[in-house]
């Protein structure tokens, strides 16, 4: 009997060690089977860096054993960025690729890397610092003393924010109107708060009707002018031609532009704002919809050109609207 029971003890013993072993080996099979990589990436070298954009990328050399799902880069003012702070997404597979940073801040530096994500994780690419180029430190100021910030593009130099001023060169008073049927009469110069808010004024400057553009005494600071149309022409030509010049030339984000602001840039700094406009009747319309600015040039007695940009494409317009209309206007330095 206690043979027997000893037997029994040993054969319970033996079938532990048997059922670990098993359970073991399970065990690391399923590891090898389940277990993954994430992928494999280098990040690019930094290029084109402004006051408010830059372009980086990277190569993917191996996608961990499973699809890639997305890849781009991230970055942020710590050196290590993930892809829970600014990042692009820009296609998935392998291979090279070029991504575009935009709404950077001027003079400031941040940190880029390559991401990659596949079903395992998310594999990052070394770490690249770079420093945005410094914001405008020229200013130029009106009569009024309103100062504006410049920015040099291409071979022009403009400012930077839409005109404030309610004075000509001389000291003489612009006509301030915001009556409608006062506006509609008017043959000289004018200008106007959009919807007569002036909170409105800051961001986006006042509206000119065309008379105010035109006039001898001039609106536009000492050294500076109203540009014609051909001036506006030789800045989109500059930054692309005007199917695309809309995007480098407007502010970015949706601070002060209506959703989607497609494709903004600013890559130029000129931070076009979208200040709205007044009809000949004296309406108020397309406050963060649309910007135009005059151009010192007619096309006949009634109309004159004008440059605008639009919440919903990249590109920059160039039209002939009445005198009469309230528009913003940029000056460009003589």
């Amino acid at each position: 009997m206690k043979k027997k029971h000893i037997i029994t003890i040993y054969s319970l013993i033996l079938m532990g060690f048997v059922m670990i072993f098993a359970n073991s080996c399970t065990k690391d099979d399923n590891n090898d089977s389940t277990t993954g990589v994430v992928p494999v990436l280098t990040t690019a070298a930094v290029s084109g860096i402004t006051q408010t954009t830059a372009s980086c990328g990277g190569n993917i050399t191996s996608d961990g054993g499973s699809t890639i799902t997305a890849y781009g880069v991230c970055w942020s003012t710590g050196s290590t960025p993930t892809i829970t702070d600014s990042k692009t997404t820009d296609g998935t597979g392998t291979g090279s690729f070029t991504s575009s940073l935009t709404g950077l801040t001027a003079n400031t530096t941040y940190y880029v890397r390559a991401y990659a994500t596949n079903t395992t994780g998310t594999g990052y690419g070394t770490a690249v610092s770079f420093t945005t180029t410094q914001g405008s430190t020229n200013t130029v100021t009106d009569i009024n003393g309103n100062i504006y910030h410049t920015v040099v593009i291409g071979t022009q130099t403009w400012m930077v924010e839409n005109l404030k001023v309610t004075k000509y060169r001389n000291g003489d008073s612009i006509a301030n109107t915001i009556d409608g049927a006062e506006w509609s009469n008017l043959t000289s110069g004018g200008y106007c708060i959009f919807d007569g808010v002036s909170a409105n004024v800051a961001a986006y400057g006042l509206l000119y009707n065309w008379y105010a553009v035109s006039d001898s005494r001039n609106i536009c600071p000492t050294g500076w002018h109203i540009p014609t149309d051909a001036e506006w022409t030789t800045l989109t030509t500059f930054l692309g031609g005007e199917s695309v010049a809309g995007a480098k030339l407007k502010e970015t984000g949706t601070t002060h532009w209506n959703s989607p602001n497609s494709g903004a840039t600013n890559s130029s700094g000129f931070t076009g704002l979208p200040g709205g406009s007044r009809d000949q009747a004296g309406t108020f319309s397309y406050l963060t919809y649309f910007g135009f600015w005059w151009s010192a040039t007619e096309s006949d007695s009634n109309n004159a050109w004008y440059k605008g940009l639009t919440y919903n494409s990249p590109a920059a317009g160039r039209n002939a609207n009445p005198k009469k209309m309230g528009f913003s206007v940029r000056c460009v330095k003589d």
